[in-house]
This record gives C-alpha cells, sequence and structure tokens, in this order.
C-alpha cells in the first residue's frame, strides 16, 4: 500500500455541495488564492461552460493537490443520475470516498444507489452531513435515515451547535481530551481485542482507539461521519485531516512490471487524446513505449500530465498507485489495460444502463460531416452514448439517460465543437429474445469460390442471461479456424433481430455444420452466420422485451391515494406501503415508456 497518497471521490446526489467542498479543499491546501464559487461560476473543478452555466458538474474532473505532506489525487463526481455512467468509470480506480449528504435533504434517491455501489466493492468512506447552517437543518434526523436506509456502523465525531443559522457550527467529540462513549462503544463492536478490554472495564489510550478505528474505516467496518457547512468554509478543514488520517491508501507494486488502467478519455486543443489512468505497477515516463494489453497494440507516451492549481503540468513521470493523463495513445479506449495484466485491477460496476435512444441533426446541413465527427469525439469520452451513424439515411444516434443530458449534450456541441444540433424526442431502448425452441439454417455455396453451411438451435434463455454460445460440432465438420469466426459474428448478428431490436437472453448451438477443403475461407463464415440466426429468428419469432424501472418513493400519506393511481395508470406495480410518522415509503416497477416525466409530475404533486 502506497501511504504517501489518497485517491479519493467526492460522490452525492445533486446539489448536496461536492464541488463546493473541492473548491474549499484547493483553496486550503495553498493551490487556489482565491474560493471559487458555484453560483458565480468560478469553480475550478467545473471547467465547462455547461457546468458554470447550470451550476452542476456533468463530467467528473480530477485535480492534485498537498495535504500534510500527503498526495491527494480528487476526484470530483457528477451528482444527477443522468451522467452515473461517469461515475461508475470513476469508482473502479478509487481507493476511497467521501458520500455528501445534505442535512436539509437528507437520504436522497441517488445517495442509496451510490451507497449500495461503494458497498458492492467494499470502499472505505466517510460520510459527512453539510449545508448545517440552511433552515430546515437535522443532522440527528439525517443521522437517523443514515442508520435506517445506509448502515448502522457509524463513528459520528462531531456535533452541531446553532444548526440552521449562520451562526452553525461543529464541536468535535473524538478527541484525546473528549471521547464520547457511543464512538468507543462503536469501535469496540468492531474490534475483538478492544471488546475483550472494554468489557473488563480497562482504560483506553485514545491513539489506541484511534488505532483500532483506523482499522476498522479501512476494513469498512465503521464509517466515520464528519459535519459542516462548505459554503461558510465550516468542517472543511476537518474533513481534510480526517482524509488522509482514517482512510487508506492505494494498494500498489512499484517493483512489478507496468500495469495501469484507463479510467477516463478527455481531449486537449494541443495534445489530443487523453488517456486518464491509474497505474497498479510500476512505472512509465514520457517518450516511453508501452503496449496497450487490450488491444495488443504498442505505442509511445508522449506525455505524462496531471492538474495542478488548476493548470497542466508535464510531470514526466507517474508511479504505481498515482493517477495521470497520459498523451499519445490514440486509439486508447475507456477500460483498456495498459501493460501487463495484473491482480490489482479492480472489478466493474454498473449503476445505471441508458434505456433511451435519440436521433441527432445539425441545423444546417453542412454541418452534418462535422456532427458525426463531434459525437464520435463524445461517445469516445462517454463509451454508454454507443454513438451509431447510418450512412446510408444519413442519421446520427445516441443512447442516454434522460431528459438533461440531452439539454446538456446540445450545450456542449455548441460550445466546445461550434455546432448548432437539434435532438429529436427520444425513443425507448426495447430488446428481443426469441419466443419458442427452433432452428436457422444457411447454405451459403454461390457464387463459388465460398463454402460455409451450418445449422443454429436457438432457445429462449433466461432472463438476465445475455448471449449465450456453444458449439456441438467436431472439428472434422468445420475447421475450428471457421467456428471461431463465427462466435466472434454473433454479437454482431444479433445486433438487430427481426423487429428492429437487439436480441438478447438467447441460448444458440450450432449443432450441423460443413465446409469445404478447397472453396471455404473465414470470410465465409463471418458473412453466414447472421444469415443462419436471422433464419433461426423467423421460425422462433421473437417477444419485445420492455425496459423496467425500479422505484422507492416516500411522501406523506395524504399523498399515497394519488401516487398509487399515477402508478397504476403508468401499467406500473407495487408493493404494499410501509407506514411511519405519517409517511409511507412505497418500492416497485414502472415501465420506462410510460413513467418518461414521472419525476417531474411527482415533484410538482408534492
Amino acid at each position: 500500500m502506497n501511504s504517501t497518497i489518497r485517491n479519493v471521490g467526492i460522490l452525492a446526489h445533486v446539489d448536496a455541495g461536492k464541488t463546493t467542498i473541492t473548491e474549499n479543499f484547493i483553496y486550503l491546501s495553498g493551490y487556489s488564492k482565491n474560493l471559487g464559487s458555484v453560483d458565480d461560476g468560478t469553480t475550478q473543478t467545473d471547467f465547462l461552460d455547461v457546468e458554470r452555466e447550470r451550476g452542476i458538474s456533468v463530467r467528473s474532473s480530477n485535480i492534485s493537490f498537498n495535504w500534510k505532506e500527503i498526495k491527494i489525487n480528487l476526484i470530483d463526481t457528477p451528482g444527477h443520475v443522468d451522467f452515473s455512467s461517469d461515475v461508475e468509470r470513476i469508482l473502479r480506480v478509487l481507493d476511497c470516498e467521501v458520500l455528501v449528504i445534505s442535512a436539509v435533504e437528507g437520504i436522497q434517491a441517488h445517495t442509496e444507489t451510490l451507497w449500495n455501489s461503494l458497498q458492492n466493492l467494499n470502499i472505505p468512506t466517510i460520510l459527512f452531513i453539510n449545508k448545517i447552517d440552511r433552515a430546515g437543518a437535522d443532522v440527528e434526523l439525517v443521522a437517523n435515515e443514515i442508520k435506517k436506509e445506509l448502515t448502522g456502523k457509524l463513528a459520528i465525531l462531531q456535533e452541531v451547535v446553532h444548526e440552521g443559522s449562520n451562526e452553525a457550527n461543529i464541536k468535535n467529540v473524538w478527541t484525546e481530551q473528549n471521547q464520547k462513549e457511543s464512538i468507543i462503544e462503536a469501535i469496540a463492536n468492531s474490534s475483538e481485542s478492544i471488546l475483550e478490554k472494554y468489557l473488563e472495564e480497562n482504560t483506553f489510550s485514545f491513539s489506541e482507539l484511534d488505532e483500532a478505528l483506523i482499522e476498522a474505516v479501512h476494513t469498512c467496518q465503521l464509517f466515520p461521519v464528519l459535519i459542516g457547512s462548505a459554503k461558510n468554509s465550516i468542517g472543511v478543514e476537518k474533513l481534510l485531516d480526517s482524509i488522509v488520517h482514517y482512510l487508506p491508501g492505494p494498494k500498489s507494486e512499484l517493483k512489478k512490471p507496468f500495469s495501469a488502467l484507463v479510467y477516463s478519455i478527455t481531449h486537449d486543443k494541443t495534445m489530443g487524446k487523453i488517456a486518464n489512468v491509474k497505474v497498479y505497477q510500476g512505472v512509465i515516463k514520457n517518450r516511453e513505449t508501452i503496449n496497450n494489453a487490450s488491444q495488443n497494440a504498442e505505442q509511445k507516451v508522449t506525455q505524462v500530465r496531471k492538474l495542478i492549481a488548476n493548470k497542466f503540468e508535464d510531470i514526466g513521470i507517474v508511479e504505481a498507485g498515482d493517477i495521470a493523463g497520459i498523451c499519445g495513445l490514440q486509439n486508447a479506449k475507456v477500460g483498456d489495460v495498459l501493460g501487463d495484466f495484473s491482480d490489482l485491477l479492480p472489478k466493474d460496476v454498473s449503476l445505471r444502463t441508458p434505456l433511451l435512444t435519440v436521433q441527432v441533426k445539425a441545423e444546417l446541413e453542412k454541418d452534418y460531416p462535422a456532427l458525426a465527427e463531434a459525437l464520435q469525439v463524445l461517445s469516445f469520452e462517454d463509451p454508454t452514448l454507443d454513438f451509431e451513424w447510418l450512412r446510408d439515411e444519413k442519421e446520427l444516434h445516441v443512447k442516454i439517460m434522460g431528459w438533461i443530458q440531452i439539454e446538456v449534450l446540445e450545450k456542449m456541441i455548441e460550445n466546445r465543437f461550434g455546432i448548432k444540433s437539434k435532438f429529436d424526442s427520444p425513443t425507448v431502448i426495447y430488446k428481443e429474445t426469441p419466443s419458442k425452441k427452433g432452428e436457422g439454417f444457411v447454405r451459403y455455396w454461390m457464387p463459388k469460390p465460398c463454402w460455409a453451411i451450418m445449422k443454429f438451435l436457438i432457445e429462449p434463455g433466461e432472463r438476465g442471461s445475455g448471449v449465450v454460445y456453444k458449439s456441438k460440432i467436431s472439428v472434422d465438420n468445420v475447421h475450428q479456424k471457421y467456428q471461431n469466426e463465427v462466435e466472434r459474428t454473433i454479437p454482431n448478428a444479433l445486433k438487430q433481430g427481426i423487429k428492429g431490436w437487439e436480441v438478447t437472453d438467447i441460448k444458440i448451438s450450432l449443432i450441423e455444420g460443413e465446409d469445404h477443403q478447397v472453396h471455404s475461407n473465414p470470410g465465409d463464415f463471418i458473412v453466414a452466420t447472421p444469415m443462419g440466426i436471422m433464419d433461426g429468428l423467423v421460425n422462433t419469432g421473437t417477444t419485445l422485451l420492455e425496459p423496467l424501472i425500479s422505484f422507492k418513493i416516500s411522501a406523506t400519506e395524504d399523498l399515497l391515494g394519488a401516487i398509487t393511481s399515477d402508478i397504476t395508470q403508468m401499467r406500473g406495480s407495487f408493493d404494499s406501503p410501509e407506514m411511519a410518522n405519517r409517511k409511507f415509503v412505497l418500492t416497485g416497477v414502472l415501465p420506462v415508456a410510460t413513467s418518461l416525466d414521472f419525476p417531474v409530475r411527482l415533484s410538482s404533486r408534492s
């Protein structure tokens, strides 16, 4: 573990105050002479025009600074659910997190999603309850919400005074002079050695307890809770101290061969494509040649750089455990492994999948080629856009999360590429699955020289199983190299079924086949595979799969009837409501097609 680095992210539901906290960090560390403001559009991490106009983060941004001789690589992430795909990529490379919760709004919809992802990845986390100065702030209520909805394994290290006013401040209850009993009990419950001494009524030194707390935080047995007001710069310095004191550094191996993961792609007017990477093993320097293991291609590094104090600096070298931007890797994509594969590389995480597709048009016909190029660049930066260019129809399509993303993309295309564009109304993305068992046959043998004869058995798969393929024929019937081409071609063959949508939850077996010693070549099987699959789908028929989203609604009990009526009208279903304190919690599922505007309608109703 590299104890001199902290790779930390700031996560929250939109408008909880992440970016204001980040600006405070930069200011306190001495890397900025002025404290940036979201309201004034002077933040350093919200550098896109659309971010400053709207006052929200729509793209993750990283900045590096030092605090008490520890290098902090801080990544400020978008809080709006429409940009959660960006958060997915960031979570893979962070070693620790700060989850920000508003003292007024408490646990919000996206907070719970983020927390579940942090738990799945076992990432040590500090919870920061922000905005204690705002009217309606209630730290005790929010703490109880956290215990009920997120976790009860808390070490609440501070208390609030003069809550809900400009005089709001904090009192530390975990110091050498002042140790709150509830924190000692929490530590004892997470440590057998401390619990044994605690039950024997032995006394502890503060350092002994604090070391046990650090260990509990590193192993996700406890989560420290801090409070403050980033707007008034209250509690932020203590949060910085806690990041370096309680949160872990990265697991890394300096002396092993170079290994890094590309977690995001950005573009620079001068340097071109920037592959932002986290290094897990070894070292990389300027002008070195590295192998992209995911693409089996070598490229030369032209510059290793970091964003320090709002300026990109050529740092020349990046070592294991650190994060940096690598210039010169023109073919790099998000998720690529550079150098060697390593056991330290993280597993993937998924928050949401785009459920809408939309056609994009240039307002001026002459801008059509430039718009296609711009969308290609943006799709490199955000692979979930899954840009599709239908050249024959001259149509450009991208996949999106929601309406806010459309507005942001329009602004980005205009501000960054100088192109005025318009988005059609989005269409819900459906999928197809076979309706029954059936066979597909293809005989591709004219005009010679070509020869590929195959029969496929096609069956419906279990929901969520994706595509399952296996060959049941011998290499005596079809040479192995041809069978390899069949397997490689199947994903493309399923991109469009008989109803025009991607086919999934399908089992495909190659049950008969024949090649020709003279006439067959690999291309024949590439051409024949989609023909055989499509023949099979025509025989089985396909059933449309409609995308559904799960929901959780909390509101006052007087709204229960109206909300359940709305859900029924939208073809949704729900479980029995949980009632408590004149409020209800309702969970269930809704079709995406009928509920696109439901969040807006729900907000206006309540």
